[in-house]
């Protein structure tokens, strides 16, 4: 966040300011529910806000696109980008999947068991691919 500050980034500085927001909320929340001693959040907490910000963005940008709003959206998208260096490397489009097939033969699913599929695909990329995706390419595989 200095290096944002001092480099004069908005787009950066805005974004892990909320970013940042969004975590201390979730540090309140676990307090006020398991007691003071316990809020801090665990990486995995923290990997899930970011995906929560980040499916926020995505949604924002579909809705501004269609009402006609790039400018916005474009502002949207330079967020998204800043909050994907916070996450865990991405996983190609092939390597999901491989991990769905390995799945279908695993479970032995058929056209109507997805989700079967989805319960065991999800584990393996949650948070390294967009679970939109995932499941668009679950339907593909499965022929639904």
């Amino acid at each position: 966040m200095k290096t944002a500050f001092k480099a004069g980034d908005q787009a950066r500085r805005g974004t892990l300011s909320l970013l940042l927001s969004v975590i201390q909320n979730r540090e309140l929340e676990k307090r006020a529910k398991l007691g003071a001693d316990k809020s801090e959040l665990t990486d995995e907490e923290v990997l899930e806000a970011v995906g929560s910000e980040l499916k926020k963005r995505r949604d924002a940008v579909a809705q501004y696109e269609a009402a006609g709003r790039a400018e916005t959206a474009a502002a949207e998208r330079a967020e998204i980008d800043v909050l994907y260096k916070y996450l865990p490397e991405q996983m190609s489009e092939d390597e999901v999947r491989a991990i769905i097939t390995e799945a279908i033969a695993a479970t032995g699913a058929g056209p109507k068991d997805m989700g079967k599929v989805m319960g065991a695909v999800a584990p393996k990329i949650k948070g390294r691919f967009d679970g939109g995706r995932a499941n668009a390419l679950v339907k593909e595989a499965l022929g639904a």
